[in-house]
């Protein structure tokens, strides 16, 4: 079974025990805590990954990081994974859960990535866009990638639309080629 649906296997079950439990955002908190100690510290995702470290160990070090400074519920739910020898698929499980709690909140996960960084107007100018094609509040990150050239690249979900430059050129790079 793929990653990604094994996340979300595990990752529905804790979003609604968080509702049933009334305590959604403070799950959500968490997970976006856990997924930055991923993101900053390297060496911890591979040990969480890693098959040569032991399972009971795994637990024991993310009960020393994390307990007191999560809900009962987060640590719970990371103690169950790495009892079910799950721990490796914690960083896609907390990423589902978040895409999962957006869904719930009535929230459309949009990036735009630019050539130069937005201004407070571009960015609302980008926000209003997504929001009339989604119909939800939308929650935007922004990417820099000077190799668009110009323009920008909006992604919604599945939808994507390339109004860059370099989008354009190869465009026209493949219509010249079709003649």
């Amino acid at each position: 079974m793929s990653t990604g649906r094994i996340a979300v296997r595990y990752a529905t079950p804790i979003l609604e025990l968080a509702v049933e439990k009334n305590v959604l955002d403070n799950v959500k908190a968490d997970m976006e805590s856990f997924i930055s100690v991923c993101e900053e510290n390297k060496d911890f995702s591979l040990m969480l990954k890693s098959p040569i470290i032991p399972h009971l160990k795994k637990a024991e070090i993310l009960k020393k990081i994390f307990s007191g400074k999560v809900n009962d519920l987060t640590l719970q739910t990371f103690e169950l994974l790495t009892r079910k020898s799950r721990e490796n698929l914690l960083e896609a499980i907390a990423e589902e859960f978040l895409h999962l709690y957006n869904i719930k909140k009535g929230l459309a996960e949009v990036s735009v990535t630019t050539s130069i960084e937005l201004d407070t107007d571009m960015r609302k100018a980008f926000e209003k866009l997504a929001k009339e094609i989604s119909g939800k509040e939308p929650l935007l990150t922004e990417k820099v990638d000077p190799e668009i050239v110009g323009g920008y690249i909006l992604r919604l979900g599945d939808r994507q639309l390339d109004d860059s430059v370099s989008g354009q050129l190869k465009e026209l790079k493949l219509k010249f080629s079709k003649k």
